[in-house]
């Protein structure tokens, strides 16, 4: 699978981004995730299409906090640079949700099982082992940080937990419905028609979300705001959601099965 993502004058990520492309393992561990989830666990998608998106999301919110001014983590800790960054934010999006080929409970922990190994073939030889190795330890932190409940020390890992929870427009929402069921999880994602990142005027980012439907707000709410606030990006983003001229109906009934088991 290709992410098709714009690495620009970022030799290293070129490089990076070739190898991902071209790995059979990882394209056969999304494929896999999507099995657990979707097949077995009949919930929304968290393969190579949540992947694709995410990435793109994330190195765009990265590229726009640098034209604003922000310094990512690996720069002022490790002394490295703006593209090494986004070698780190790429690397966690297309790992993070790997360990759904185990199991979805406890996805983020599995997922640090199996990405190191990954991670080493992906820099190599791109980078020297000093270099891997610390950027290993960036990667596998915005990995782990990308649950709601933990707090992430780093830009980038603020970056990879708020995209996450972006991927969600028409029915994409992260967090996870069962599909074909008429619940206000699966009614509000149906809500999210756009999801439009820019930069902003006060501050580096702006997102604005268009909702067919005011039940949107749930997604908004209960994912969106909670990943933002719990991450390191909060005060440089402002968020404004926003539901179209005329609103639409969604469900048009709805009903609860009274059968007594």
């Amino acid at each position: 699978m290709s992410l098709n993502l714009p690495v620009q004058q970022n030799r290293r990520l070129a490089d990076v981004v070739a190898k991902i492309d071209s790995s059979e393992e990882l394209a056969a561990l999304w494929s896999a995730a999507n099995i657990t989830a979707i097949d077995r666990m009949g919930i929304n998608d968290h393969g190579p299409v949540h992947v694709r998106i995410m990435t793109n999301i994330a190195l765009k919110l990265l590229r726009l906090l640098v034209q604003g001014g922000v310094v990512p983590s690996a720069v002022v800790h490790h002394g490295l640079d703006n593209d090494d960054a986004e070698v780190v934010v790429v690397l966690a999006c297309v790992l993070h949700d790997i360990g759904h080929v185990i199991h979805r409970e406890n996805h983020e922990f599995l997922s640090l099982m199996l990405a190191p190994p990954l991670i080493d073939q992906l820099l190599t030889p791109v980078y020297d082992l000093r270099t891997r190795t610390v950027l290993k330890g960036e990667v596998l932190h915005a990995i782990y940080a990308h649950q709601r409940e933990i707090a992430p020390l780093t830009i980038e890992a603020g970056v990879v937990k708020v995209a996450d929870a972006l991927d969600m427009e028409s029915g994409r929402a992260r967090i996870p419905f069962t599909t074909g069921s008429p619940t206000i999880h699966s009614v509000s994602a149906m809500a999210i028609q756009k999801v439009r990142i820019d930069r902003g005027t006060d501050r580096p980012i702006k997102i604005a979300i268009e909702m067919s439907n005011s039940a949107g707000i749930f997604q908004v709410d209960s994912l969106l705001r909670e990943k933002l606030q719990n991450s390191t990006i909060s005060p440089f983003v402002e968020v404004v959601a926003e539901v179209l001229e005329k609103e639409k109906k969604i469900l048009h009934k709805y009903t609860i099965d009274s059968k007594t088991p």
